[in-house]
């Protein structure tokens, strides 16, 4: 008996996954702390996955 085949990834093909990113900003606070920004991706809005697709977006949206 097969087994059956599990469902391809659903990563983001802009991000590969890796979704937020941390950028210093260069230099420190008076506190001593790095500076950071904290970026997403732009194509998941930093979820890493992309959307399902339904059948309806498959076959060109008309329902």
């Amino acid at each position: 008996m097969t087994h059956p085949t599990p469902p391809p990834a659903r990563i983001c093909p802009a991000c590969d996954g890796f979704a937020s990113a941390a950028i210093t900003l260069g230099g420190r606070d008076r506190h001593g702390h790095l500076r950071t920004l904290t970026v997403h991706c732009p194509a998941c809005h930093g979820t890493g996955t992309r959307p399902t697709r339904t059948a309806a977006s498959i076959a060109g949206g008309r329902a």
